[in-house]
C-alpha cells in the first residue's frame, strides 16, 4: 500500500488498464438488468450450474502500518524494548529522579547484549535509597493497560558492573542490589503490581518475573512500567519486555481482543508479511525473514516504511503460528528485488541471491526437519512439523517499478520455484507476459459510488487468464493520500463506506470462480496521535480496548452467510440509476440460501425474491440488517456499537418473498430449503 497510488477519482478506464491491462472483448454479463417490471425481482435458479466458493475465498492482509504489529496485534507492551528505535534518543523511556537522589541515563553501544542488539540503557546512579529510589520508566505504546486480576510476564537483561569513569565525580560503584519492577499510574501514586528481582551481578543475567494485579483494580490505560533502583551504582538494561495474557497463551504471542475480532471474520488465509512492509523503502529495509527467526536476543529489527522501526518480534514463525491459531492458510509474499524508493535489482546474477532466499524461506516453512537444512532450523526454532503452503506471491505492487523489470524478475523467481516446488501456485503482482502466473493480485481503493457502479466488474472479466487475488481493497469516500486525508475525522469506515465494501464483496462473491481470494486493507489501526498513517482501517484500538467498524460487521456477516456455491440469478426491474448490488449463495450441506442485497439509497426499496414455483422452504427464516439513519455514522472506542447488525426471526417465509430494504442498509435473508 502506498500513498502515491490511492486516488479515488481515477477514471474507470485507467483503473482497468492499471490492474488488468487492456481487456479483450468481454462476455455478456451473467446478470440481466431489465427496465420492467418496476419492482426489482431476483429470480433464483436453483437447478442451473453454480460457481464454487473455495475455503480460501475470504482472508486477511496486514502490514506494519498504523502500529498494526508493534503497539497493536503483537502483544508486547514495552516501546523501544531494545533501545534501537532512535540512534540517540531513548524513545519511550524516561528517568525519574526524586529529591535526595542523583542519576543520569543514556543509550550506549559500549555494553552490547548481543551483536544483533548492540545498544543498552546505561543508568549511572550517584545516590539513591529506599526512600528516594531512581526510577526508569517506559510509557508503552501510548500507555500501559491495566486490568483487574491479570498476570503480566516481565523479562529483561540486567548487569551492574560497568562503573562510570572519566566523568566529574569519578566512578560510580558497582551495582549489586536488587531492582523493583512495577506497573503504576502515571503520577506514581498507585502501584497496581510489583515484584523484586535478585541482586544484580557483573554479568548479563536474564530476569523473569510476574506481576499480578488485584481484583479491585479499575481498568485503565494511563499507566507506566517502572524499574526502580534503591542504591548507587551503574545499571545496564537490555531487551525489556512486558506481556499481558496472549491469545491461546502463546509465548511471544498476540493480543487477545484483536485476535478474537479477526477470528470472528472466519478468515481462510493470511497474506503476509503484507504490502510495503515486504519491500521496505530501500533494499536494506526489506522484510528479511532470516533476521526475524530465533530467540528475540538475535532479532535486530529493521526500519519500517511508515516512519517507525519494527522490532520483528512478530517474525516469520509467529506469522505461521498466527495462521495455526485462526485455522488459516498462509499466502506467503517473497521479496522480489524492488523497494519503494525505486531501488531494484535487474534479472540475472544480482537477483539470484534473493531468488535463493525465497527458496530457503519456502524450505524453512515446508521442509522435512530431518532431511533439509532449513526444515531442521525450523524444528530448532520450536516447530518440527512442516507448515502447509499453497500460494507464493512474487513481490508487491510491482506496477510501480518504472524500470519495467518485473516481467524478467518474475520469470526468474517463477522458474526457480516451479523447478523445486512444482505444486506451488505463484501470484504475480502486475501483468507479465513471459510466464503465465497461476494468480494475479489486484488492488482497489475507490469511493463507495465506484464500487456500487462496478458491481458487474468481474462479470465482464474473461475466464481464460489467471485466477485473481484481490489482495487489497477498501471503499474510501475521502481520498487516502495528501491533504484531503486530513479532512477525515475518524480512522475507520463510515456506514456508507461499509455499504461500498458490501457492494464490492457482492461483486467478488458472485464471481468466486474467478476471484478465488480477497482481503480488505488496512486491517488494523492504533488510534493514538502519532500512530496513524492511513485511513480508513477495519478495526480500531488503543492500548486498552478495540472495536469493529461497520465494515468489520459487514465482512463478518458476509463470511458467516456464504456457503459453498454461487447461484445463478436473473435480476429484473432494477433501474441502472439506482442499483441494488446483490449476491445469492447456497450452503449445500445445511440447505441454506443466503440472499445479500445492498441499498445505498436514502429511501426504502422493495425487492422480490423468487425461488421458483417448485421450490419448498421452511416458514422460519432469518433476516439480518446492518443500517443507520445516518450513512456517515461510525463506530468508535467511546461508542463501539453505534452501528451493529440486527437479526430477527421470520415465520412467514415462502419461495416467493418480498423484502422491504431499509435506507442505507445491507440486508441478508437466509432461507432454509425443505
Amino acid at each position: 500500500m502506498k500513498q502515491i497510488r490511492y486516488t479515488p477519482a481515477i477514471p474507470l478506464l485507467i483503473c482497468l488498464l492499471a490492474f488488468r491491462g487492456t481487456l479483450p472483448a468481454a462476455p455478456e454479463p451473467s446478470v440481466s438488468l431489465e427496465k420492467r417490471p418496476t419492482t426489482p425481482t431476483l429470480s433464483i435458479n436453483l437447478n442451473a450450474p453454480t460457481k464454487p466458493i473455495g475455503p480460501l475465498f475470504s482472508g486477511l492482509m496486514t502490514e506494519e502500518i498504523n502500529h498494526s504489529y508493534d503497539g497493536g496485534l503483537y502483544a508486547e507492551l514495552i516501546r523501544n524494548r531494545a533501545f534501537l528505535d532512535h540512534p540517540q534518543k531513548s524513545e519511550g523511556w524516561s528517568l525519574i529522579v526524586p529529591s535526595g537522589a542523583d542519576a543520569v541515563m543514556e543509550i550506549t553501544d559500549r555494553v552490547p547484549l548481543t551483536d544483533k542488539l548492540p545498544r543498552s540503557l546505561e543508568v549511572r546512579i550517584a545516590s539513591a535509597s529506599d526512600a528516594a529510589p531512581v526510577q526508569i520508566a517506559n510509557s508503552g505504546f501510548w500507555g500501559i493497560p491495566v486490568n483487574p486480576d491479570t498476570t503480566y510476564k516481565v523479562s529483561f537483561y540486567a548487569k551492574g558492573n560497568n562503573p562510570w569513569e572519566g566523568k566529574p565525580g569519578g566512578a560510580a560503584p558497582f551495582y549489586r542490589a536488587p531492582l523493583v519492577v512495577s506497573i503504576q499510574s502515571l503520577d506514581g501514586k498507585q502501584v497496581h503490581a510489583s515484584a523484586t528481582t535478585p541482586a544484580l551481578t557483573g554479568e548479563w543475567k536474564k530476569i523473569e518475573l510476574t506481576l499480578k494485579t488485584g481484583k479491585d483494580v479499575v481498568p485503565s490505560k494511563d499507566n507506566r512500567f517502572v524499574i526502580s533502583a534503591e542504591a548507587p551504582g551503574t545499571v545496564h538494561l537490555s531487551l525489556v519486555s512486558l506481556f499481558p495474557p496472549t491469545y491461546k497463551n502463546r509465548p511471544n504471542g498476540n493480543r487477545t481482543d484483536l485476535m478474537e475480532k479477526l477470528a470472528a471474520l472466519r478468515p481462510g488465509f493470511l497474506r503476509f508479511p503484507g504490502g510495503n512492509f515486504l519491500e521496505g523503502n530501500n533494499l536494506s529495509d526489506r522484510y528479511d525473514w532470516k533476521q526475524t527467526r530465533g530467540p528475540l536476543e538475535f532479532r535486530p529489527g529493521h526500519n519500517g516504511c511508515w516512519n517507525y522501526r519494527s522490532s520483528d518480534g512478530l517474525g516469520l514463525l509467529e506469522f505461521m503460528e498466527w495462521c495455526e491459531d485462526l485455522g488459516m492458510e498462509p499466502v506467503l509474499a517473497v521479496y522480489a528485488g524492488y523497494s519503494l524508493r525505486g531501488q531494484h535489482l535487474p534479472p540475472g546474477p544480482l537477483l539470484e541471491p534473493f531468488v535463493q532466499d525465497a527458496l530457503d524461506e519456502i524450505e524453512y516453512l515446508t521442509g522435512d526437519p530431518l532431511s533439509t537444512h532449513w526444515g531442521a532450523l525450523r524444528a530448532k526454532d520450536g516447530h518440527p512439523e512442516p507448515f502447509p503452503l499453497q500460494y507464493v506471491e512474487i513481490g508487491n505492487e510491482d506496477w510501480f517499478d518504472h524500470s519495467k523489470s518485473y516481467d524478467g524478475r518474475y520469470t526468474q523467481f517463477h522458474d526457480a520455484i516451479k523447478a523445486r516446488y512444482p505444486r506451488l501456485k505463484l501470484i504475480a503482482t502486475t501483468r507479465v507476459t513471459s510466464r503465465q502466473p497461476d494468480v494475479t493480485d489486484e488492488h482497489f481503493y475507490q469511493p463507495t459510488d465506484w464500487f456500487v457502479k462496478e458491481f458487474g466488474h468481474y462479470d465482464r472479466t474473461p475466464r481464460n487468464g489467471p485466477k485473481i487475488l484481490v489482495g487489497e481493497w477498501a471503499a474510501t469516500d475521502i481520498p487516502t493520500g495528501g491533504k484531503e486525508r486530513e479532512k477525515r475525522t475518524h480512522p475507520t469506515p463510515t456506514l456508507r463506506e461499509a455499504l461500498g465494501d458490501s457492494s464490492w464483496m457482492c461483486a467478488m462473491e458472485r464471481n468466486a470462480d474467478l476471484v478465488i481470494m480477497q482481503c480488505y486493507a488496512p486491517l488494523l489501526c492504533n488510534e493514538n496521535p502519532g500512530a496513524l498513517q492511513w485511513k480508513p482501517d477495519l478495526i480500531g484500538y488503543d492500548v486498552l480496548s478495540s472495536y469493529g467498524s461497520p465494515s468489520w460487521h459487514a465482512q463478518q456477516l458476509f463470511n458467516s452467510h456464504r456457503g459453498d456455491e454461487v447461484l445463478q440469478v436473473n435480476a429484473s426491474g432494477i433501474d441502472a440509476a439506482a442499483p441494488l448490488p446483490f449476491s445469492v449463495t447456497r450452503d449445500k450441506a445445511k440447505g441454506l440460501i443466503h440472499v445479500k442485497i445492498v441499498n445505498t439509497g436514502t429511501s426504502e426499496r422493495m425487492v422480490r425474491v423468487d425461488l421458483g414455483p417448485d421450490t419448498r422452504v421452511e416458514r422460519d427464516a432469518e433476516l439480518t440488517i446492518l443500517s443507520s439513519q445516518d450513512p456517515a455514522q461510525c463506530n468508535s472506542l467511546e461508542h463501539p456499537d453505534a452501528v451493529i447488525p440486527v437479526t430477527e426471526s421470520l415465520s412467514d417465509a415462502s419461495p416467493d418473498y418480498s423484502l422491504t430494504l431499509k435506507p442505507n442498509s445491507l440486508t441478508i435473508l437466509t432461507l432454509r430449503l425443505k
